[in-house]
């Protein structure tokens, strides 16, 4: 066998034990099958000659309803681009938004039983799908700054941001993929890509709060507005994952998770940028 078969051969075999040693992370609750579908809404969904679990429905709605929902408006601005780098930017983001949306919610919600349970003594934690969308989402926020540096900032400013966006996904992606393939459960949580994109949006904030008061321009107070918003909905995410509110409300009979509590926030956020950021988007240098 050639040396290039050899390296292929094993770099092969090195992705498929990467592969299996992901699945093999066990729920930190040691969750069993039955266990998860007493936890959670489900319906058994006929299909040939058995049938499939389609876990969270209401929620499962909700995700996918975003991301289609954003994937349009992409695919929209990335088609009215104007001449207009940061429309192009913002295009991408909000399609690579969307796409990661719909990776959650095959994982998260709909198909969470069949990819992490079936078959298994332990519901597995995670599976590739969150791990594509871990990182559909971080790119798609430093595609977003791309986009603020060229709404926001002259040629100095947004070179400055380029960087930081490309260092960011570089270093993100570096640190999810090497925990995918050890695997390290903090390496391949949410909290760590919040951890990682917070400090994008506070750059957003402050730099569209520095343009605001040079130029009072409506877009970048708008702008500001955006970044306030989607604070306001994330700290409302973690206060209904920390006070229990999805247990709770569950024993009554009505399934509202923290992430419906997420994405109907993240709906009312994207329609605002829709009608109220989208259509003054323009490259407009402003800071140094």
């Amino acid at each position: 066998m050639s040396s290039n078969r050899i390296v292929i051969a094993g770099a092969g075999l090195v992705g498929l034990t990467g592969c299996n040693r992901l699945e093999s992370l066990p729920h930190p609750q040691g969750l069993t099958p039955p266990q998860l579908l007493d936890g959670h809404p489900h319906v058994q969904v006929p299909w040939g000659d058995g049938s499939w679990i389609l876990m969270e429905p209401s929620s499962s709605v909700l995700i996918f309803f975003l991301a289609s929902m954003t994937c349009v408006m992409g695919m929209q601005l990335l088609r009215q681009q104007q001449a207009q780098v940061s429309r192009f930017w913002w295009g991408l983001s909000l399609l690579l938004w969307g796409m990661g949306a719909l990776l959650a919610g095959v994982s998260y919600q709909a198909f969470a039983y069949e990819i992490k349970a079936a078959g298994r003594e332990v519901v597995a934690w995670t599976s590739w799908w969150e791990i594509f969308y871990l990182l559909f989402s971080t790119a798609s926020i430093n595609a977003m700054m791309i986009g603020v540096a060229h709404s926001s900032c002259a040629v100095a400013g947004r070179r400055r941001l380029i960087v930081y966006a490309a260092l960011n996904m570089l270093v993100y992606a570096l640190l999810c993929l090497t925990g995918a393939f050890l695997p390290a459960r903090f390496l391949v949580s949410f909290e760590l890509m919040v951890l990682v994109t917070t400090p994008g949006y506070l750059v957003f904030f402050l730099i569209n709060a520095v343009a605001w008061r040079r130029t009072q321009s409506l877009l970048e107070l708008r702008l500001m507005l955006t970044w306030l918003w989607l604070a306001l909905v994330m700290a409302a995410y973690f206060a209904h994952l920390a006070a229990g509110l999805t247990e709770a409300l569950w024993r009554r009979g009505w399934w509202f998770s923290a992430n419906d509590m997420l994405h109907a926030g993240l709906i009312l956020w994207m329609l605002w940028i829709k009608y109220k950021v989208l259509p003054l988007l323009k490259d407009q240098p402003v800071c140094p």
